[in-house]
């Protein structure tokens, strides 16, 4: 598995986990209640998978690589542009936390809160995940060798121990018990797989174009 396959397979989750909480958005404006356990659940999901491990990956690994190895500009350039993504969708998870207490106690205005959070998160990650998948990785795939993933891959791992043992498998147990509840298609098994779970392993020789 290449360094571009592990983000993309992570995305899979995060779509399945984004159709769970576009339903638990829904529910709470249909209801006006809020289903809090599906909602702390879909927030930690957020805080910690995609954020803590997903996005660490590629603003404190990747980018940094393709900016100052690869010629990518910090300051204008389709990195950071995904930077800045990043911390709109950190804003819109943060008010999601921060209404909950209250909705969960029956204020309706707390409520239409979380739902409207939850709501611009998702329409921002659908289209980040789709920018960065169809655009962005497809466009560096040829720049990074074959030496590029193993780096990169060994990286991916030693942030995902930062995470403490168990956080992965129970993160996973968390977002299919989501889809479950939800109606939600789970990703591949596969799918995020790598998080955690012994990514460094070799990469032969240079793997060329990538998702093109």
């Amino acid at each position: 598995m290449d360094a571009l396959t592990v983000l993309v397979d992570e995305h899979r989750v995060i779509l399945q986990a984004l159709d769970c909480l576009e339903k638990i958005a829904r529910r709470a404006r249909d209801a006006e209640t809020l289903d809090a356990v599906s909602a702390r659940e879909a927030v930690e999901l957020f805080q910690t998978f995609a954020d803590r491990c997903h996005h660490a990956k590629e603003e404190d690994i990747l980018f940094p690589l393709l900016e100052t190895e690869k010629g990518f500009s910090t300051g204008s350039g389709p990195t950071a542009v995904m930077r800045a993504e990043h911390v709109e969708g950190r804003a819109c998870v943060r008010r999601m936390a921060e209404s909950m207490d209250a909705a969960e106690k029956g204020d309706r205005e707390a409520v239409a809160r979380f739902a409207g959070a939850a709501e611009a998160y998702v329409r921002l990650l659908r289209d980040h995940i789709g920018k960065e998948d169809h655009c962005l990785f497809r466009n560096v795939g040829y720049a990074l060798t074959g030496d590029d993933h193993r780096r990169l891959l060994a990286a991916y791992d030693a942030a995902e121990e930062k995470l403490g043992a168990g956080t992965h498998e129970r993160l996973h147990r968390i977002a299919d018990g989501l889809a479950a509840r939800w109606g939600v298609a789970r990703a591949p098994a596969e799918a995020g797989a790598c998080c955690g779970a012994g990514i460094g392993g070799a990469v032969g020789g240079d793997v060329g174009v990538a998702f093109i």
